[in-house]
């Protein structure tokens, strides 16, 4: 019999150390490091020659930090599944989020940003000097980046977006103090109640739809015993101790076997993943074309939405029916670990475009407005971002992941609750569903908000939640606000004192 694929086993700190992790290590430094200084060069002749050369030296720096610390936390929360199911490597991760997570940034992050994350701060109801502008722009990136390699050092997946609007607040009701410019009605408190709103909202659809999707897996796939079998120590066991796994547990193991009409049999497998599959494949593309792909020049009606999904559903569909029957060779283990996993792949990769066309190209906006007032001397809502930079922060983004992105990656991965590949791929499938949802509707949501209480839904069904280690993540969420709000407010007023 054939032995049972087992997953790497994966902790925060496994491959350091290791001589060729030396050199990733290196040739990241060196990448970081060159695109730096490449981007740097760039942005001299970008701004024109009356930009004071210090503020934009400083800028690049804090923008290329925010970038960096959004891939230790938001793109490892993104991938966290997929390495503590054991379906990716956390090179393999590496791999899938350069490609997806900066390809989404610079294909369809959007030429244009807007400076004020969100409308939060109504910076043209003052008269604002172009210089202080720039001043919170830069404390906000700080604050937000300072706070995130806080909360990624300790292990907590928090939300980049709140970050840097928790920095724009702090750094702008500053400013607006110390020149006499403004006050408290500077910020729309009453958006900032809707960022509170998504401290709750968001884990709670990510928990109920993922706990309907995984529960109607297990009660009508796997069963209580496959289920047990696809977690990673069972797996990890000899071919020998699996078949005898198997027959204690009821399972079929005969490969000539294709009679068998239960649960957690070939013959079901064979039923119902396909159409899961197709299922998930019309999720994610409605993902991609309502919210991955909405900031590109591509016009997709209702009627053509809906046959592009049942298009690609119908593909999957067939696709899935003829891979399962090619594997009813292998124990029913292996082959529901194989097909999860190839289902895995597709939805964390789908997630991570999603998340780089929006989440990334968003939070570098504030890095965008201060290179477009050091270019054109004016306050504008819109900035361009230049392709340089975009290339430059998804380049800090993928380094920040290989750094120090494992704790968050362990925390995602393993210690919520225990994740094998079909739970994994319904986690993920549940939060893309959300931000798809969510993204039409309006809802105030996080994206990372989202996942982590997806996970916490698959926890729940198999009655495996560490609500220990909830506990300090959703403290972490709701301090993510003041104290990038605090770290932008100190991080303002030194710039100001210091270039000024």
């Amino acid at each position: 019999m054939p032995q049972v694929l087992a997953p790497e086993t994966f902790t925060p700190t496994q491959t350091v150390g290791r001589s060729n992790d030396r050199l990733w290590h290196l040739a990241f430094g060196l990448l970081l490091a060159g695109s730096l200084i490449a981007f740097t060069l760039w942005s001299f002749g970008y701004v024109g020659q009356g930009a004071p050369r210090m503020v934009l030296i400083t800028t690049v720096i804090f923008g290329a930090f925010m970038a960096f610390n959004i891939g230790g936390n938001d793109v490892a929360n993104a991938f966290g599944t997929s390495v503590g199911a054991g379906t990716l490597t956390m090179k393999q991760a590496l791999l899938a989020a350069a490609v997806f997570e900066v390809s989404g940034a610079l294909l369809a992050g959007g030429e244009v940003t807007d400076t004020i994350k969100s409308g939060i701060v109504d910076l043209n109801a003052v008269s604002l000097n172009p210089m202080d502008f720039v001043y919170i722009m830069m404390a906000a990136l700080l604050g937000a980046a300072v706070w995130l390699l806080i909360a990624t050092r300790m292990g907590w997946p928090v939300s980049t977006t709140h970050s840097i609007i928790g920095g724009i607040i702090g750094a702008s009701l500053t400013i607006g103090f110390v020149t006499g410019t403004g006050g408290f009605a500077m910020v729309q408190w009453s958006e900032v109640g809707m960022i509170a709103i998504s401290w709750v909202l968001s884990p709670a659809l990510g928990a109920i739809v993922a706990f309907l999707i995984y529960g109607a897996i297990k009660k009508y796939v796997l069963g209580d015993a496959l289920s047990q079998t696809l977690k990673p120590h069972m797996l990890s066991s000899t071919s020998g101790d699996n078949q005898a796994a198997e027959a204690e547990m009821g399972l079929e193991s005969d490969p000539s076997a294709t009679t068998a009409s239960t649960v957690g049999s070939h013959s079901t497998l064979q039923r119902w993943v396909p159409l899961i599959a197709a299922g998930g494949a019309i999720i994610l593309t409605a993902m991609l074309l309502f919210k991955g792909l909405k900031n590109l020049d591509v016009t997709v009606g209702p009627i053509g939405g809906t046959l592009l999904m049942a298009m690609i559903g119908l593909a999957v569909w067939m696709a899935v029916f003829v891979f399962a029957k090619t594997l009813r060779k292998q124990t029913v283990p292996r082959a529901t670990f194989i097909l999860f996993s190839w289902m895995q792949v597709f939805t964390a990769s789908a997630f991570a475009f999603s998340h780089g066309s929006n989440d990334i190209a968003n939070a570098i906006g504030p890095f965008a407005a201060v290179l477009d007032v050091l270019k054109t001397g004016t306050i504008d809502s819109e900035a361009t971002v230049p392709f340089a930079a975009m290339l430059t922060c998804g380049i800090a983004l993928i380094a920040g992941l290989w750094f120090i992105g494992r704790k968050v990656i362990a925390t995602v991965g393993t210690k919520l609750t225990e994740i094998h590949p079909a739970s994994g791929f319904a986690a993920e499938l549940a939060a893309a569903g959300v931000v798809m949802a969510a993204s039409i509707s309006g809802l105030p949501v996080s994206s990372t908000h989202i996942l982590i209480g997806a996970i916490i839904g698959v926890g729940l069904v198999n009655r495996s939640a560490n609500w220990k280690l909830m506990r300090p993540i959703a403290m972490a969420w709701i301090i993510t606000l003041p104290a990038a709000a605090s770290i932008g407010a100190i991080g303002v007023l030194t710039l100001r004192t210091f270039f000024s």
